[in-house]
């Protein structure tokens, strides 16, 4: 599987997020905790919002491991952003190619996942075949996350992420049925258009992979007055993670099964239900 994190909140050099916290992603790519695989060395990517927000992302994939890509090293300590993803590789099977590295940008979004399609290549081309011909051609990789992400897309993601997040696993869960695919789908996703990152943890098996959410920063603040750069941020700077970055008890909070964060969050909910639809 993979490992990945998004961050949304004041302007941050990459540097600080990948590369500084004690079990930071680079860390993670070598060294994972919670993931199915230790190493996740079959690739890398970051994509990232300017600093005043909006507009296309810029992204940055690489076949090769994160922990030893000095050009990444270069980019993070130079590029600072209000919105950023970040993911490292651990291949369930398709091939090792930088169109097959994540995040997956199309327009103003920007995607990425970690789990699986159980069985895909079974239900490859009923999938495919749902996503709208105008944009299959998009399509650069073989990898069912990028499915998944023009799926979404198809059915509204620039309307209703949630709604069309649902009506993507809805597909897959049917399909799986259809097909004889035990526990077809899963998933920890996150997808962003630049103003906000929505965070999906959902398996047909009921046990996702492991995604956690920061806590609110003046929480944070209240835990730990003596940290100095949580005096530099903003109230509304949160992360999302496959694993935590580090052990300081408060600051990490699991997401449960089958619900999504919003961050910034549209209300006072930390964390809301998730049920796939059928399209």
């Amino acid at each position: 599987m993979c490992r990945w994190l998004a961050y949304s909140g004041s302007p941050m050099l990459l540097d600080a997020v990948l590369y500084q916290p004690e079990h930071s992603l680079i860390n993670q790519s070598l060294h994972a905790k919670m993931g199915v695989e230790t190493t996740n060395g079959d690739g890398f990517g970051i994509g990232w919002y300017s600093e005043d927000g909006g507009g296309t992302p810029a992204v940055f994939r690489d076949i090769g491991p994160a922990w030893s890509n000095t050009n990444l090293r270069e980019l993070a300590s130079h590029i600072r952003s209000t919105l950023f993803f970040a993911h490292v590789r651990a291949s369930t099977g398709s091939a090792i190619q930088q169109t097959n590295c994540h995040p997956f940008r199309h327009g103003r979004w920007l995607w990425m996942h970690n789990g699986a399609i159980t069985d895909f290549a079974r239900l490859q081309r009923d999938l495919c075949m749902a996503v709208d011909p105008a944009l299959f051609p998009c399509i650069q990789g073989s990898t069912d996350s990028e499915v998944m992400f023009y799926l979404a897309v198809t059915f509204g993601l620039d309307q209703d992420v949630p709604g069309a997040v649902a009506r993507m696993a809805g597909l897959v869960e049917r399909l799986g049925k259809e097909h004889g695919v035990a526990d077809p789908l899963q998933m920890t996703v996150a997808v962003s258009d630049g103003e906000q990152v929505w965070a999906f943890r959902y398996s047909s098996q009921g046990r996702s992979r492991s995604l956690f959410y920061s806590s609110r920063a003046e929480t944070v603040r209240q835990l730990y007055p003596e940290l100095p750069f949580l005096k530099e941020v903003s109230d509304a700077t949160r992360l999302v993670v496959s694993e935590p970055l580090g052990d300081l008890p408060g600051v990490w909070n699991e997401l449960p099964e089958a619900s999504y964060v919003v961050v910034p969050p549209a209300g006072p909910e930390d964390y809301l239900p998730f049920i796939p639809e059928l399209p």
